[in-house]
């Protein structure tokens, strides 16, 4: 039977006792680690600037040969580490390679930062004779270790998600199980290696034991700040909302004026295609294709990019209207979705208290819908605008966010800017029957904020009650 895997890495950060787990990795008789390999300030170890033939000037150029370079040199399963600081051009093609085994190593933030900072203080990375430990204590800094975990995160979770997309599992082990034999063998096991250990290698020795409180000069205001942290990330916002495709066709570019208009679904399209109609005497182009939109680019030196932002009630008011008003099986289908699955119950007039209650059903559903709890795809004129916008800087990124009610002002200096009069932007109310002031009542700020929670908090809108 072939064997599963031709390579390995371990994925760690400093101080998480991966040199001592790599040393045992390596006192397996059919198992070989090079160490840090993709390290931007050595190759593989300190002080070692070539590994096979290939310098550091060769790998500047090039590092994936590397990877061929190790397999084709080492009898057995050769592997390294590999930290989040390291080397990303290679990142994508170790996690996408099944055949290069996984392993990542983890410790408790907090220990590995109060290491970190002893050993850069005291300049002793590596123990193998406990007489020789040189104590210290570290000042903690929470600014530097706030950062240093939001990257340290941020790296797992990206390695985690790569591996979920492609079917791959990794041996996740920590800091406090290098030193379980069991374990070992079983990571042993893991990789496809026929020997197993007898003992747990001894050379390198803990160098800070004790409390971590200890080994801190500031205690008291680390714990100050670690009061702070949010380790259970209790206050995130998990976001469901599907994310958008770069769509480029709606993008206005003006006819002569160097700016770009970013209309988003929902949003006051028509008015802006009006201004810069106004402002340049003829249309923008529209239904550009991407290879027709950065020729436009290069040639509009010194070009503005900017979007019209829509208070999020008003947004979604105008798409309810849009249910209620559309024609054809799809508007159909969407309500008698709404009235069967949702509870939506859709007026069938004009009435300003029986539209009020439609209304607030369809901010109701708007939540479930914009978070995968609803059958019916995210449709572009309620989905978020912060989503959208997320799509369309795939492409091109607005430099100008400018909220509705700051339009006009805002518009004027634009014009100014590049040359051109103010034009008066001119908004329109959409459909037919009561306006959102007739119909208004406070809980429905209170719905749109629990639906459109990101906008809100992205975009700094207030109630709509207050705008």
């Amino acid at each position: 039977m072939p064997a599963r895997f031709d390579a390995f890495v371990v994925f760690a950060e400093m101080r998480t006792g991966s040199n001592h787990l790599e040393a045992s990795l390596s006192a397996l008789s059919d198992v070989t680690a090079y160490g840090e390999i993709f390290n931007p300030v050595f190759l593989g170890a300190h002080n070692r600037d070539a590994l096979f033939g290939m310098d550091m000037a060769a790998r500047e150029v090039d590092p994936l040969p590397l990877l061929d370079l190790i397999r084709a040199n080492t009898d057995g399963l050769p592997g390294f580490r590999y930290f989040h600081d390291h080397d990303p051009r290679v990142l994508d093609t170790i996690l996408d390679d099944p055949r290069t085994a996984k392993i990542v190593l983890t410790r408790n933030p907090l220990d590995a930062y109060v290491s970190l900072a002893i050993a850069r203080q005291t300049g002793q990375w590596r123990l193998t004779n406990p007489k020789m430990a040189k104590a210290a204590q570290a000042r903690f800094d929470g600014a530097e270790f706030d950062a240093l975990l939001a990257a340290q995160q941020g790296f797992r979770d990206l390695i985690q998600t790569h591996l979920q997309r492609t079917g791959q599992t990794a041996f996740w082990i920590s800091y406090e199980q290098i030193g379980d034999l069991d374990i070992l063998n079983g990571l042993a096991a893991f990789l496809g290696s026929a020997d197993r250990l007898a003992e747990v290698p001894g050379k390198l020795k803990k160098q800070n034991p004790g409390q971590t409180a200890d080994k801190v000069e500031n205690a008291d205001e680390m714990r100050a700040h670690l009061v702070r942290l949010d380790p259970f990330q209790l206050s995130r916002s998990t976001h469901l909302e599907p994310p958008r495709p770069a769509d480029v066709a709606p993008l206005m570019a003006a006819a002569e004026s160097p700016l770009l208009c970013l209309p988003l679904p929902g949003g006051p399209t028509a008015a802006l295609r009006d201004w810069m109609t106004r402002l340049d005497g003829a249309p923008p182009h529209e239904g550009l294709k991407e290879r027709e939109l950065r020729p436009w680019m290069r040639k509009a030196k010194g070009f503005t990019s900017f979007t019209v932002l829509r208070h999020p009630l008003a947004r979604a008011h105008d798409a309810f209207v849009e249910v209620l008003t559309g024609k054809g099986p799809e508007a159909n289908t969407i309500r008698r979705i709404l009235t069967n699955q949702h509870g939506v119950a859709l007026p069938a007039g004009p009435e300003p208290e029986a539209h009020a209650a439609g209304f607030l059903g369809f901010l109701t559903f708007l939540k479930a819908n914009l978070n995968g709890q609803s059958a019916l795809p995210v449709k572009p004129i309620w989905a978020s605008q912060a989503e959208t916008l997320a799509g369309l800087a795939q492409v091109v990124l607005p430099q100008r966010l400018i909220r509705e009610t700051d339009a006009q002002a805002d518009l004027d200096g634009l014009a100014q800017r590049v040359g051109r009069a103010p034009q008066p932007l001119i908004l329109e109310r959409p459909g037919s029957g009561p306006t959102l002031l007739q119909i208004y009542r406070p809980e429905q700020d209170d719905a749109v904020i629990d639906a459109y929670r990101r906008d809100f908090f992205q975009f700094g809108f207030r109630r709509w009650k207050n705008s």
